[in-house]
């Protein structure tokens, strides 16, 4: 059975949040895992005794006194604060006492201890948190959603196989199409960086790389390529996207609200209003560490931890793990000049 630890003290109304997602996934997913609630025993308990018909066999709690605040500086705490339920989670997946690790809590801090505890892979020198957001055609993975504002060509290149790898594995996509973001479709578009990255992307032979995209390209079907699965661009560019996708579901339901409320109540827009809803794809893999870390916002729902877990499970039930290291041997990421 696949085991997912929980930093139960991590989000903005933790732990009711991460308790109240994990009832659900208890209670909705095919029974193939099992919680590790990690965090202050007390509070806990405290939410658990709302959900009394969760079945506890599947479920317990490791205690961990210490919290990492959202202010705090992320390497600092990773080191001040090893008995914090991030660090004490990180250290269980890294013990193999569970398969996966999720966190709503300060993403650099998770980033940190991730790439402390966990290590990165071999030629892998930054890890990438990825996001899965809607479109028609299924979802597109972005990569970097903001983890890595700064990012040299090489650590784009391999973004761009880390989403390969996430698309085609866990997502089941069989040749995800990876396209660069860029201001345009030509060759010479873009800064050094940009540019540098778009040549190298062209030589990486297990890559099916369309090329540059624009902003367009990500929301509807490339016009020649088709649906885009994998968009690399760094993380400055990537948590503007990500942030505007969140506001869709909002910027629908306010124009809804007031030009036709009774909609609101018509079951035929209930799955547009669930298809807009990001939190319908949990939170973002953290790609390029050696193990399965998921990162969701501090702002999640309980519904979004549901779905995080269930992404936890589906990452490890296919051996995300083996899969990146095996392919990262295939084919070593090239040296561009950028």
């Amino acid at each position: 059975m696949i085991r997912v630890a929980v930093d139960a003290m991590g989000g903005d109304q933790a732990p009711a949040t991460e308790v109240g997602g994990v009832a659900m996934a208890l209670r909705e997913l095919e029974p193939t895992f099992a919680v590790t609630l990690v965090g202050q025993p007390a509070a806990i308990e405290r939410e658990l005794s709302r959900h009394g018909d969760l079945d506890r066999t599947r479920l317990d709690v490791v205690p961990a006194d210490d919290v990492v605040s959202m202010t705090d500086k992320p390497l600092s705490a990773v080191r001040r604060k090893p008995d914090s339920s991030l660090v004490v989670g990180m250290r269980l997946h890294q013990a193999g006492r569970a398969d996966a690790f999720l966190s709503a809590g300060n993403t650099g801090a998770t980033l940190a201890a991730a790439t402390v505890i966990l290590g990165l892979y071999d030629g892998v020198e930054r890890a990438t948190v990825a996001s899965l957001c809607p479109t028609a055609d299924g979802p597109v993975l972005i990569v970097d959603a903001g983890a890595n504002v700064d990012c040299s060509a090489r650590e784009l290149i391999n973004f761009a196989r880390l989403g390969n790898i996430y698309m085609r594995d866990v997502v089941g996509r069989a040749e995800p199409r990876v396209g660069l973001l860029n201001v345009g479709e030509e060759d010479e578009k873009g800064g050094a960086v940009v540019r540098e990255t778009h040549r190298a992307l062209r030589e990486q032979p297990r890559l099916h790389y369309v090329g540059n995209i624009e902003g367009r390209d990500v929301v509807v079907p490339h016009p020649r390529f088709g649906h885009i699965d994998v968009v690399v661009c760094d993380g400055f560019v990537g948590n503007v996207m990500l942030k505007f996708y969140e506001s869709m579901g909002g910027l629908v339901d306010g124009v809804i609200r007031r030009d036709a409320p009774g909609l609101l109540r018509s079951p035929e827009l209930a799955p547009l209003r669930r298809f807009l809803d990001i939190s319908e794809y949990g939170g973002g893999p953290l790609l390029g560490v050696r193990g399965v870390t998921i990162i969701c916002h501090g702002a999640s729902t309980p519904r979004t931890i549901r779905n995080a877990i269930a992404d936890a499970v589906e990452a490890a039930r296919h051996g995300l793990r083996d899969h990146i290291e095996a392919e990262l041997a295939l084919q070593p990421a090239p040296h561009p000049a950028a």
